[in-house]
């Protein structure tokens, strides 16, 4: 992607975002969106299919960077240990969603938009697949990967929920203890 195009979606990107502060996901027309970012129809629809496309990638780019920053230690939010334990990966999402982005809580919690909730989720089980972050441990279960990753990430998604419910309280560290015991129990 040319550096044009990275700018063009990041103006759409930061258009929607304005709106979903101000407006229900459902009431948020692509018109508006494209009027907020001052580019063309065509070159929204060049860039997303859909409105639910947008909230999908918005999705992935945040699950992009959270990998990306776990890996390199380049955020400082959760204590990283040398095993690089999946805990930091949990409290780093809990950060993000606290200090960064307020509209996908708005989107998690507030709408119950299924889409999205879809599209954290396998984003979710995405993170949690990957070898850099899947826990070794979890293969002496003996049940299938696929099936406890899903718990796993259903698990978060709905303590997410939980979370913002209770307005953001405890704060993420605590809700990493609370979500790692709940799986330790469980697991």
């Amino acid at each position: 992607m040319d550096r044009r195009q990275r700018k063009t979606r990041a103006a759409i990107f930061n258009a929607f975002k304005s709106l979903l502060n101000r407006k229900s996901y459902y009431k948020i027309t692509v018109q508006e969106i494209i009027d907020a970012a001052d580019v063309g129809r065509s070159t929204f629809y060049d860039h997303f299919e859909t409105k639910d496309a947008l909230i999908e990638s918005l999705c992935r780019e945040l699950f992009e960077h959270i990998a990306q920053s776990l890996l390199d230690r380049s955020h400082s939010h959760c204590k990283f240990t040398s095993e690089g334990d999946d805990r930091s990966a949990f409290c780093h999402i809990l950060y993000h969603l606290q200090e960064d982005e307020r509209y996908i809580l708005r989107l998690i919690a507030r709408e119950r938009n299924e889409n999205f909730l879809r599209y954290f989720q396998q984003n979710m089980n995405e993170l949690l697949r990957d070898e850099k972050f899947f826990n070794p441990k979890w293969r002496s279960l003996g049940v299938p990967e696929d099936f406890l990753i899903d718990h796993i990430s259903s698990s978060f998604v709905n303590m997410i929920q939980w979370w913002v419910r209770n307005k953001m309280q405890p704060e993420p560290p605590t809700m990493d203890a609370y979500f790692r015991s709940m799986m330790s129990a469980v697991i």
